[in-house]
């Protein structure tokens, strides 16, 4: 059974294939997507055990996801096709100034019928969490119901019996009806989640603060146990409910492609805190992941495998084996 299992938005990114506005961009290609399914992905590389609860269109996309997880080791077993709708799509281009990554969603708020926001409650065999040590959330699959509900049953669900809950926002404030019901909906998630991690302009956004730690702090103070923020090129901070702090710089590395960095972070720390490393340990390989991951184009495709990670800490002379 999975040791860790994922919920949340699986979906296809339509990548352009140059840099340029969504004007002048001529072909885009088609990529897995979908955040926590990423995470998943990256855990399943580096050895662990993990699962995948999601919902996907009656179409040859859905299929092309399905098979991407089941290739990557994932278990699908609880991934539903959803009769009568679509697959979610997502088109990503990438600003040429500024390298900055934008985004153009097809489901709700402004497309009706796509299959993400579909799970429902009733999709969810809840023994399948049970099961599990770890229940890894998406914030993006909250915004809209009937996905929303059935996140939050599952969240209470893994509480009551004991399964560590972590939640990453996969901030898209756009596939929310408000701003104000994002910020409620992540204020009432963060207090049910042992594990948080943000990337800096999340944080920033979500707790009203430039300073890392002092989003770091304003988490914890909702009940978060440990709170993980993605610094980018500068590294990360790992802080504690018992007062640990921990700020790990980044390694140094030619980066290509900064998309899945974060997603891969999150399998490094998760991998980390399932092999009950001490928390240094935990957050110089979530800062590994990342740097490998930019390392190459490509979301999953980019993840690294147990062997990769270990040869890339040995040409940075790091006495780390996963």
């Amino acid at each position: 059974m999975p040791e860790v299992v994922g919920i949340g938005e699986v979906l296809i990114d339509f990548v352009a294939t140059k840099p340029g506005s969504y004007e002048e961009v001529a072909t885009f290609q088609k990529c897995f997507g979908g955040a926590p399914m990423n995470t998943l992905v990256g855990i399943s590389r580096l050895g662990r055990k993990s699962g995948a609860i999601a919902a996907v269109g009656e179409d040859p996309f859905g299929q092309f996801l399905i098979k991407e997880l089941e290739k990557n080791g994932v278990d699908t077993s609880q991934v539903k096709v959803k009769k009568g709708t679509r697959t979610t799509i997502t088109f990503v281009a990438n600003e040429p100034e500024t390298g900055e990554r934008t985004f153009i969603f097809y489901r709700k708020p402004w497309v009706t019928g796509t299959s993400d926001s579909s799970l429902s409650a009733e999709d969810i065999d809840f023994d399948y969490i049970s099961k599990a040590r770890i229940l890894h959330v998406s914030g993006f699959a909250l915004s809209q119901n009937p996905s929303r509900k059935a996140m939050l049953t599952a969240v209470e669900h893994a509480r009551k019996v004991g399964v560590q809950v972590s939640f990453d926002p996969t901030l898209r404030v756009d596939v929310w009806n408000s701003e104000g019901a994002l910020r409620r909906m992540y204020n009432r998630i963060l207090k049910l989640s042992d594990i948080a991690t943000f990337s800096q302009e999340e944080a920033a956004f979500i707790f009203r603060t430039d300073d890392p730690e002092k989003a770091a702090k304003a988490a914890l103070k909702r009940g978060v146990k440990i709170v993980g923020v993605k610094l980018g090129a500068t590294g990360a901070l790992l802080m504690t409910a018992d007062g640990e702090k921990i700020r790990k710089a980044a390694f140094k590395v030619n980066a290509v492609d900064t998309t899945g960095a974060g997603d891969g972070w999150n399998a490094g720390l998760l991998v980390g805190l399932l092999s009950e490393w001490d928390l240094e340990t935990c957050v110089t390989v979530a800062n590994a992941v990342g740097a490998f991951v930019v390392t190459k184009h490509g979301a999953i495709t980019a993840l690294p495998y147990k062997n990769e990670l270990n040869s890339f800490f040995l040409r940075k002379n790091v006495n780390l084996n996963v």
